[in-house]
């Protein structure tokens, strides 16, 4: 792809990953089948500066029944939709008989408090066994692919939404025109599209290469974002900075001349004219740190290796995929994965076929060195596992550059 799926400009590619895996394709141990593999390369538009893939992988082959994702899994998770529902039914919410729509509700960790408020929600996810769990919660959910003719038909049914909302999902989804026009048929008047999902501004900040990964089709910044919502007949009026997933912005976005925008708006767009953050040259120096961390971290295993330690992983993660497979990282230089997910454990992690254990067997015994693939949750995973620590485990961290501690 060399054109821009927003705009259709010239997309100039700054980072070639090189041939990846699905990175939620979990193998079990005896299947000895073809392992799907795309090239993972990264660009961005000279027009509208949109970041992304350059390659568009099959959303059939991601989102599938089997999805293994869970959002309720971390506690800090569950607090933060919680905190966002509220804030979601205060902004949007308050009418006779409000709509709320979440698109990729995944288990129902927001819409589970929306519907307990008695309010009138649905949430949109093509991968059944998530949507499941979510109506197990008391959560509507209609299980398909967020897209216009999706909307159309929940605008048949249900009425328009008051708020449409959606959490680490529309970087998801490369045909975005189709999401618009969706959000066009479906939204009130009045009402606002809410998303929030990994700031490019603090992926370049701190290095954080592993959030590109094939679930991750954008890496929005609030130009962009701007941008795209124009091109359909929307404008920007919100930005929020979000501290979960290693750092987001959640954008509120409302039709044309109906709600004034907010000063954040133009100070963020401000802030990374000021970065530079979509230059080329700044990308390009992103990707110089991105190898170069990748070198720290393979010869820091190899030295363990090496002096005899053990090391394993924690937390199996879709964006570990992206560290392994590019670092070549194997069961040679980390024997294991441990992770809570049920539907992982027992299986090999993509590419690189690494087994996954389960999280109770992290502590029999304890490695020497813990590397986090799952950074992103670091205050909460290394306050849980303070026994580790406290018989001398160490971790490994490799965002925003390899260090131990």
């Amino acid at each position: 792809m060399t054109s821009c799926r927003i705009c259709q400009g010239v997309v100039q590619e700054f980072f070639d990953f090189g041939r990846q895996p699905l990175s939620d394709a979990f193998r079990r141990p005896e299947d000895s089948s073809e392992e799907f593999f795309y090239r993972l390369a990264v660009g961005v538009c000279e027009q509208c500066t949109m970041v992304q893939l350059m390659e568009e992988v099959p959303r059939e082959r991601m989102f599938r029944a089997d999805y293994p994702y869970h959002s309720s899994m971390s506690s800090v998770m569950r607090d933060h939709f919680t905190r966002t529902a509220h804030q979601l039914l205060a902004a949007g919410g308050q009418g006779e008989d409000p709509f709320v729509v979440e698109i990729g509700c995944n288990d129902g960790v927001m819409l589970k408090t929306v519907a307990e408020q008695g309010v009138r929600h649905l949430g949109v996810d093509p991968s059944r066994d998530v949507a499941e769990l979510a109506a197990g919660k008391g959560v509507r959910v209609k299980i398909d692919f967020f897209q216009e003719s999706t909307a159309t038909a929940i605008r048949a049914t249900d009425g328009p939404a008051d708020v449409i909302y959606a959490a680490n999902t529309i970087c998801h989804i490369p045909y975005l025109d189709s999401v618009f026009r969706g959000v066009d048929a479906l939204l009130a008047p009045d009402g606002i599209f809410v998303f929030e999902d990994p700031y490019l501004g603090d992926i370049v900040e701190r290095t954080s290469f592993d959030q590109i990964y094939d679930e991750h089709f954008y890496l929005f910044s609030a130009s962009s974002v701007r941008a795209a919502a124009r091109r359909f007949g929307f404008e920007l009026v919100g930005v929020e900075r979000l501290p979960v997933h290693g750092g987001e912005v959640r954008y509120t976005i409302a039709r044309e001349g109906r709600r004034e925008p907010a000063a954040a708006v133009d100070a963020l767009i401000a802030e990374e004219r000021k970065r530079q953050i979509v230059d080329i040259t700044i990308l390009e120096n992103f990707a110089v740190e991105v190898k170069r961390n990748c070198e720290a971290l393979t010869t820091l295993l190899a030295q363990l290796r090496e002096q005899g330690r053990t090391v394993a992983a924690y937390g199996a993660t879709a964006k570990s995929a992206t560290v392994a497979n590019y670092c070549d990282i194997g069961p040679d230089l980390v024997p294991a994965v441990f992770d809570s997910t049920a539907a992982k454990q027992g299986r090999l992690t993509p590419g690189t076929h690494i087994p996954v254990r389960p999280m109770e067997e992290f502590s029999a015994p304890y490695p020497d060195y813990a590397l986090l693939f799952a950074w992103n949750h670091a205050d909460e995973i290394i306050a849980k596992e303070q026994e580790f620590r406290a018989r001398g485990g160490k971790w490994i961290l490799y965002v925003p550059e390899v260090k131990i501690i």
